[in-house]
């Protein structure tokens, strides 16, 4: 096989199949009614603050050029359609209402998983052929938003307004919102690299360290993204079908979260288990280094210390809490997230449309 074949198991393409269906980010319309369970309206919260202040000086069609140095290759660029979610209230343990929204809320950072020739000289021919194959499936794909390769090249995939098929079934929270299936409502930026366990290393270059800390300083920049939303594939990763947290496993160890700008949000309790019932699977416990196991237990004791609170067992707390889940799954299912905007001044609903994506 040439050294370019692209070897995917793709973690972060995740287009694996939900209870039968294929993974996105918006489970597909099933009919045109909202669910009353969820169908009220909050207010916006308060954007988090700039990381600092990021410009476009310069855009080609080649490329676009950013105030702190950030130079994005648009020569891969396409699109898929405007990004369009629900995002669900966070009341404790607890969903709440609903709420439609368009803009990005957070990054999930992948490896390609993809061939990887040695980094070296005389592979200079390899890495350019293993890297062109990567952004030719990617862009046929729509798999990412960004792609970092091996030389620190940032590469546009699917422009930032449009949803991209990188989380499939996922799940995070922050301490006001939960958002499930993250394709639309957070940004994929990939590295190139086959992301490893715990003490085997950094599996991406020094280049690609510091183009990562740029792109992601411009997204929040741009977008007022906290940095408590910027995670790790492993942290966010769902398998609906048995229960457990972590079904891809990039970069369950060894992100730089320091060198890219952000606290180290390993040691945070996985939403997925807090909130809707999810066990690890061992063999994320198995990759995870010690940060990310203290995610996970912190998670596990949360689910006990509110299994107390609510005067159940532990297992079946565990069981409401994925009664939640399904819930939610409906509420996506039930009405087709991409038809309906919410109007933030008077709640009409703006003329439907009839469109899914795989």
């Amino acid at each position: 096989m040439p050294a370019f074949a692209i070897t995917f198991g793709l973690a972060g393409a995740a287009m694996l199949v939900f209870f039968g269906t294929p993974r996105h980010a918006t489970v597909a319309a099933n009919s045109n009614a909202r669910p009353e369970r969820f169908a009220r309206t909050v207010p916006l919260r308060l954007r988090a603050e700039p990381a600092g202040p990021v410009w476009l000086v310069k855009n080609t069609p080649q490329f676009d050029l950013y105030s702190n140095g950030l130079r994005i290759e648009n020569q891969y660029a396409t699109a898929t359609e405007p990004r369009h979610y629900l995002a669900f209230a966070r009341t404790g343990s607890r969903l709440d209402a609903a709420q439609w929204r368009r803009e990005p809320e957070g990054i999930v950072f992948h490896t390609t998983e993809s061939h990887i020739a040695p980094f070296e000289e005389d592979q200079n021919q390899v890495l350019q052929r293993a890297g062109e194959g990567l952004l030719e499936y990617v862009n046929r794909t729509r798999a990412y938003h960004f792609v970092i390769d091996r030389f620190g090249r940032v590469f546009r995939v699917v422009r930032e307004s449009d949803y991209a098929n990188h989380a499939g079934n996922s799940i995070w929270a922050d301490n006001s919102w939960i958002y499930i299936n993250l394709n639309e409502s957070f940004f994929g930026i990939a590295f190139e690299a086959r992301s490893g366990a715990a003490g085997a290393g950094l599996p991406v270059t020094a280049a690609q360290v510091h183009s990562g800390r740029i792109l992601t300083e411009m997204l929040r920049a741009r977008y007022g993204i906290p940095a408590a939303n910027c995670v790790t594939h492993a942290q966010v990763s769902v398998n609906p079908g048995n229960w457990e947290a972590g079904y891809h496993l990039d970069w369950a160890a060894n992100l730089p979260f320091g060198d890219l700008g952000l606290a180290n949000n390993y040691g945070r309790a996985l939403p997925s288990m807090t909130l809707f019932g999810f066990r690890a699977d061992a063999a994320l416990i198995d990759k995870a280094g010690p940060p990310f196991a203290q995610g996970i237990d912190a998670a596990e004791q949360q689910v006990q210390r509110d299994a107390g609170a609510e005067g159940q067992p532990v297992e079946l707390y565990r069981k409401t809490l994925q009664k939640r889940y399904r819930d939610a799954i409906r509420a996506l299912r039930g009405s087709d997230a991409r038809q309906f905007t919410t109007n933030q001044d008077n709640n009409q609903r703006p003329q439907t449309r009839s469109t899914t994506h795989e």
